[in-house]
This record gives C-alpha cells, sequence and structure tokens, in this order.
C-alpha cells in the first residue's frame, strides 16, 4: 500500500545532480507524497543550468539565493531557515532533505526530535554524521544506476559479501533480534530491524533490488517461503545457518 504521508523535499542544487532527478522522484513517491518539491541554489551561476532544464518538468520551486561572501555558501542557510518554517506549519509527515553536506546534520537531528521522519539523500562521500541524523539515507549512486544503466552498481559476489564484516553482522544480528526460539525471523521485521541499526542500509548498495536476494546471496541464511493464513499467502523466513 503506498504511503500518503505528506513530505516536504528540500533540494541542495549546489549538493545534488540533475541527472537523478527522475529517480529521486520516483524513491519519494516511495515514502509519501511530495507535497512541497524545493530546490536552493544561486541561479544567476552557470554551475546550475542543468538542474534549469528540469526543474518545470518536474513542478520544481527554485529558491533564489545568492553569495553574500565569496567561499561563503548561504544556500544551507535558506534551506534551513525554510525547512524550520516549514516544520511549524504541522502541515507535514516528514522531510526529504537532498545533499550531501554535513551541514544539514543539525537540521535532521532538529526535525526527527519533533517525531517527523525524515530522508537523506547524497553520495557516498556524504558524511556519516548527517547519514545517521536521519531515518533513511539513500546514496544517490543507486539513482544514477537506475537511470543510466551504464553506471549499473555491480553485484558483490558471495566470496566478496562474507568479507564485509559490517555488512554481515548487521545482517545477522538483525535475523537474531527478529527471530523465534526456532532461530527462524520473517523478512519484513528483518528489514524492519535493519532500517533501525543502519539508515543507509539498502539492498542496492550491493548490487541487489530486494533484502532477499542480498541475504540469498551471502551463502549465509538457510530461506524458505512459508504459507500463512487462510488467502494462498506466502511470508519468506530465513535463518542463520550457524543455528541448524
Amino acid at each position: 500500500m503506498e504511503s500518503t504521508d505528506k513530505l516536504a523535499v528540500l533540494i541542495d542544487a549546489d549538493n545534488a545532480q540533475p541527472s537523478i532527478v527522475d529517480s529521486l522522484l520516483t524513491e519519494i513517491a516511495n515514502y509519501g507524497v511530495a507535497s512541497v518539491k524545493r530546490i536552493y541554489g544561486d541561479w544567476t551561476a552557470p554551475n546550475l543550468k542543468g538542474w534549469k532544464e528540469v526543474l518545470l518538468d518536474h513542478s520544481i520551486q527554485p529558491m533564489q539565493q545568492f553569495a553574500y561572501t565569496k567561499g561563503k555558501n548561504a544556500t544551507d542557510s535558506a534551506m534551513i531557515i525554510d525547512a524550520m518554517d516549514l516544520l511549524y506549519t504541522g502541515n507535514f509527515n516528514g522531510f526529504c532533505i537532498v545533499s550531501s553536506d554535513s551541514d544539514f546534520t543539525k537540521l535532521a537531528s532538529r526535525i526527527r526530535e519533533s517525531g517527523l521522519l525524515v530522508y537523506g539523500f547524497g553520495e557516498q562521500k556524504t558524511p556519516s554524521s548527517f547519514v545517521s541524523a536521519c531515518d533513511k539515507f539513500i546514496y544517490t549512486e543507486v539513482l544514477r544506476a537506475k537511470s543510466d544503466d551504464t553506471k549499473a552498481i555491480t553485484k558483490k559476489t558471495s566470496s566478496q559479501l562474507k568479507q564485509d564484516t559490517r555488512l554481515v553482522s548487521l545482517l545477522r544480528n538483525a535475523v537474531e533480534a527478529s527471530a523465534g526460539d526456532d532461530g527462524w525471523a520473517q523478512l519484513g521485521p528483518v528489514g524492519s530491524n535493519l532500517a533501525k541499526q543502519s539508515s543507509e542500509f539498502d539492498p542496492r548498495n550491493y548490487g541487489y533490488t530486494r533484502l532477499r536476494e542480498l541475504m540469498t546471496a551471502t551463502k549465509l541464511f538457510d530461506i524458505e517461503s512459508r504459507a500463512i493464513g487462510s488467502a494462498n499467502a506466502k511470508a519468506v523466513y530465513v535463518r542463520d545457518k550457524r543455528n541448524k
């Protein structure tokens, strides 16, 4: 079921690429309705020409912000002020902050303190402080791969996945936390636990579309489908192979 949460989408034009806009808005639609879409930058600057060409097609409102001092970014301050104004209206369920800039760390934390969700979007170079301050963080490399097959993220092999000790620990901890006495856990709660452990966790970062595909590729888990209820519905269950 699609979410009807009302979201405010705020884009830092200096720290985002126009090539992601289609995939970005498609991704945001998974979390709610983009009721406000604003993008911030100095639109007199030639480096934002690429953004100018896509704004009308997607009804994104450009917000002009001149640089007050050379070498200083006034865009961040304008975005933060607008975000707080929108927050105080009480009209939104969450915010989407599109930037790779750590200056938005405090903003994300403040919005979450008010009980709203924060979805961050930025490149893999984004500082961990901003990533961790969001409820969920999506790397824009994933979005670029979606819009440009030539940049598709290569699937990591079983061997490569097993060597990623942080990933293995995340997956095993999530299964353990969600499992019953028999060691089996339903995949849905496992995914929810992963999101709580790591805001940036996403199977697509490893080249896989779904969590089940990623867990299967690791070859560390038993995976099976089981019938549930009386409507021929099925659920996926996983178990750490060490618990056999």
